[in-house]
């Protein structure tokens, strides 16, 4: 979030520079923001109403090479270095790195052979060490060097700047996504709503559940009651009968003549 941030700082202090200047001083400012090893993002810079007036001057080819450090690659360079200026070492190193990006936008699994052929790089060792100390370590990607399988697995990459030829498949993806999402969304509120529904009934059942225990716990009691009574009036009978037959007076018998 730190590195975003200072990004986007260093971003805002080009457009604004490039707000106030024109001709060689901007074609400077062009060449200040390509070089620059923590700038990776053109596209703001390159809508400043300044450096379209560029076009058509001494100083368009600039113009060409910000649009090149935007939305171009190392190959893009090489097919068009006729009408282009000769690039310092850090705008090669720059431009190679961001197309290491453009690679990584659509294959997660990039084999050292297309790389290198990418990025004129003659061996291994030293496409490993760009990646590693260019690219990996300036933490514009992240991944995993395969030597066995001679390739570069990607985890992370940074977006480049949107290519303007990108905006309407851009547009339709968020699009589909909205659409996705409001379904989701939509989901679970049905899933919340019934959760809520048999909470309450799984309440309601509980309650019926707690009222009829109750209710058999006040059968069992006034049964007991009930039984308890006639034990004690049995009992207080019996006692009764013995002792009127242990008081009443026993009857003699006649002598025998």
């Amino acid at each position: 979030m730190d590195i975003e941030r200072k990004h986007a700082e260093l971003i805002d202090l080009f457009v604004k520079q490039a707000a106030v200047l024109d001709g060689p001083a901007l074609a400077g400012l062009v060449l200040e923001a390509s070089s620059h090893p923590s700038l990776f993002a053109f596209s703001e810079i390159l809508s400043v109403p300044n450096l379209a007036k560029l076009e058509g001057t001494l100083y368009s080819s600039s113009l060409d090479v910000l649009r090149l450090f935007a939305y171009g690659t190392w190959s893009d360079y090489k097919c068009n270095a006729g009408s282009l200026p000769a690039l310092s070492f850090d705008q090669v190193r720059k431009l190679k790195q961001l197309s290491v990006l453009t690679l990584a936008e659509t294959n997660k699994v990039l084999p050292y052979d297309q790389l290198m052929q990418e990025l004129d790089v003659s061996n291994v060792r030293e496409l490993e060490d760009f990646l590693i100390n260019e690219c990996m370590h300036a933490g514009i990607v992240r991944g995993k060097l395969d030597q066995l399988s001679r390739c570069f697995e990607v985890q992370f990459a940074a977006g480049r700047d949107l290519r303007p030829e990108q905006l309407n498949s851009m547009i339709q993806t968020l699009a589909h996504w909205l659409d996705t999402s409001d379904s989701l969304l939509h989901l679970i509120q049905d899933k919340i709503k019934w959760a809520d529904t048999m909470s309450e009934a799984t309440k309601k059942h509980r309650k019926e559940i707690e009222d009829r225990v109750e209710e058999v716990k006040k059968s069992l009691k006034a049964d007991m009651d009930l039984r308890s009574n006639e034990e004690m009036f049995f009992e207080h009978g019996g006692m009764m009968d013995y002792e009127e037959d242990r008081v009443r007076p026993k009857r003699r018998r006649a002598p025998m003549p």
